[in-house]
């Protein structure tokens, strides 16, 4: 207890109770009335602390929120937000609330959101879109215009003007109300960090493409068009039909947001967006575009004798524009890119640590022309020197041109095998798999010099001789799922019968040998399946309880005959118990259809040969 001294001592805080804030003196919650919020630091205004417990408590209610409750939910939420949209836009709980919020608003309601995100002349969308907060609010209620678009390409048929109008009429007038605040501030817009990601957004929309987030990936699915003049181009750069001096017009705007966006890392990112928005929705323009930019690159001053796009192309910024720029290309353009510009300095290219990667896009854009094979003879002279500098992308895409081409695959395969010394003699054809992998070359791979010798001694596990880069091992991967694409791959298939089981099972169950494996095993013909499943008898149980083997056991079971899968089958069935138990291989027992084969194996049988009948059916058509 307290002495009658203490208790007249004033307590901290000038003897007050202590409140929670917005409670009065009876206990009761008040709510701020003030909508203007706070200042925080740098003067900028902020939501109070009982307006932020307000939306994070709305915020995980949209977790736990049923169907039948949602609409009343959401006008609740949006009515709180009416009168300070912009400072809960820019709050990073009244963000990420709104952003949640919005797709399941009407687009009457979104509207008003934006509404009072622009203000009366829409000049304020400049200031919330590049905050980092209200930035992804404006892309929210943007991409909104795609879902209700999206809504109606689901239907029998479009909506009528005044369906139309009624339905969207206001979200879209705010979305061409934000448009020309872009188009006004472009310069602006498309070097701000954040509203970069705003106007990219803003374009995809404006194509007539929809959003849609599955498992991490952004797809894009093409929406049809109506007759709403927002939805009649490809480009925030204009918004009405294709009339010839408007035509031209644009097109000296989009060049001269080009020379800001040709050195900028942000600005750049928006540009790649706009051309390949502009190469699917209005391809004539696109090209006149990309004919137009290669023009401008290619008259800029540089050293004499020297083109200035090589400078472009070893500049970290220009050249992810120059990528997407060739990989737009047609190829009247692609081959002027090569004759007038980089013919001869392929390999310095590919040697350096930024202009690799637009070589990698040109041999991609080429191998549908007869222009690859000029590409390839140029390049394959450096083979070697590119392994030595680590860029495995060039190398990579050169093998899948040639799978694509179907050109100079044996050339291909041979300057390999000279670069990795496995050539001469032949009886080092038959290492050339284990060299891919570990890229490594001969000697060093075998510690000897020695020019003949008996492989099987020399041989070492692929345990203890598979060393795998991390940075690198995608790479290598994707390059021997390459070369087992192609016609004659007869060295691969010699060199994996080589391995022992054991090493196959360490193949199989490798992140990156897993797919080689499955790569070299599916495409293989009957025989030549036959034959690795007869090196991998006895590692069928240890396969299926692994997460990678599991998925390679799968696709081999899929791409085997009915007597191979019977084979299969009949290693995998005593070991029942094991299998059912593991969290992998349960699957393995569930789709092999084990139960029947153990049971019933005449019905086993039956399915199974329809199946193989079936497949044989459909890749008959597809070839």
């Amino acid at each position: 207890m307290l002495s009658k001294a203490e208790e007249k001592k004033p307590q901290k805080g000038g003897g007050k109770k202590r409140r929670h804030p917005g409670e009065d003196g009876g206990g009761e919650r008040k709510r701020r009335e003030s909508p203007k919020g706070e200042k925080g630091q740098g003067g900028k205004k902020r939501l109070d602390a009982l307006s932020v417990g307000y939306f994070r408590r709305q915020l995980s209610s949209l977790f736990i929120l049923t169907p039948s409750l949602t609409e009343m939910f959401v006008e609740n939420v949006l009515t709180e937000v009416k009168g300070k949209a912009a400072l809960v836009a820019t709050d990073r709980t009244g963000s990420i609330t709104l952003q949640r919020l919005l797709p399941l608003s009407s687009p009457q309601q979104v509207g008003e959101v934006l509404a009072e995100l622009g203000g009366e002349s829409g000049s304020e969308f400049t200031a919330v879109s590049c905050d980092r907060c209200g930035g992804h609010v404006v892309e929210s209620a943007v991409r909104q215009m795609s879902r209700w678009m999206g809504k109606f390409t689901q239907e029998s048929s479009p909506p009528t003007e005044e369906e139309g109008e009624e339905s969207c009429g206001l979200l879209e007038a705010q979305v061409l109300s934000f448009s020309q605040v872009v188009r006004d501030n472009a310069a602006e817009f498309i070097r701000h960090v954040h509203g970069s990601h705003v106007v990219r957004t803003l374009l995809h929309v404006l194509g007539g493409f929809t959003h849609l987030q599955r498992r991490g990936i952004l797809l894009l699915h093409n929406v049809k068009v109506f007759t709403h003049s927002v939805f009649q181009c490809g480009s925030i750069f204009c918004f009405v039909h294709d009339r010839a001096p408007l035509y031209w017009q644009e097109v000296s705007t989009v060049l001269l947001l080009f020379v800001v966006s040709v050195t900028d890392a942000v600005a750049s990112a928006v540009f790649q967006t706009m051309l390949t928005v502009c190469h699917r929705k209005r391809p004539k323009l696109c090209k006149q575009l990309l004919r137009r930019i290669m023009e401008y690159l290619t008259s800029r001053s540089a050293a004499p004798g020297v083109s200035p796009l090589l400078v472009f192309l070893k500049d970290q910024a220009s050249s992810r524009l120059i990528e997407t720029i060739i990989q737009l290309s047609h190829k009247p353009l692609l081959r002027g890119l090569y004759k007038n510009h980089l013919k001869g300095q392929l390999v310095d290219l590919a040697l350096h640590p930024i202009a690799n990667f637009p070589i990698q896009r040109l041999t991609a854009a080429s191998a549908k022309y007869k222009l690859f094979m000029r590409i390839f003879d140029e390049l394959v002279e450096g083979v070697e020197a590119i392994l030595a500098a680590g860029h495995m992308g060039v190398i990579v895409q050169l093998a899948e041109s040639c799978a694509e081409s179907e050109e100079r695959q044996d050339e291909m395969m041979q300057c390999l095998l000279n670069a990795f010394h496995c050539a001469e003699p032949g009886s080092r054809h038959v290492a050339c798999l284990p060299l891919f992998m570990s890229l490594l070359t001969y000697e060093v791979y075998y510690h000897s010099d020695t020019a003949e010798g008996n492989i099987s001694t020399e041989v070492n596990s692929w345990e203890a001789k598979h060393l795998f880069d991390c940075n690198c091992s995608l790479g290598v991967s994707a390059g021997l799922t390459a070369l087992a694409k192609f016609k004659e791959r007869s060295l691969l298939l010699s060199s994996l019968r080589t391995l022992s089981p054991s090493d196959l099972l360490s193949m199989a169950t490798d992140p990156s040998g897993s797919h080689v494996l499955q790569a070299l095993i599916t495409t293989s013909s009957d025989k030549g399946r036959g034959k690795i499943l007869k090196r991998l008898e006895g590692q069928y149980v240890q396969m299926a309880c692994s997460r990678l083997g599991s998925r390679v056991l799968e696709a081999v079971w899929n791409s085997s005959s009915v007597g191979q899968r019977q084979s299969i089958a009949q290693e995998l069935v005593p070991s029942e118990s094991q299998l059912r138990s593991d969290q992998f291989a349960r699957h393995v027992w569930a789709k092999f259809a084990l139960s029947h084969f153990a049971h019933r194996r005449a019905h086993w049988q039956e399915i199974q040969t329809g199946e193989s009948k079936k497949r044989k059916l459909f890749s008959d058509i597809l070839e």
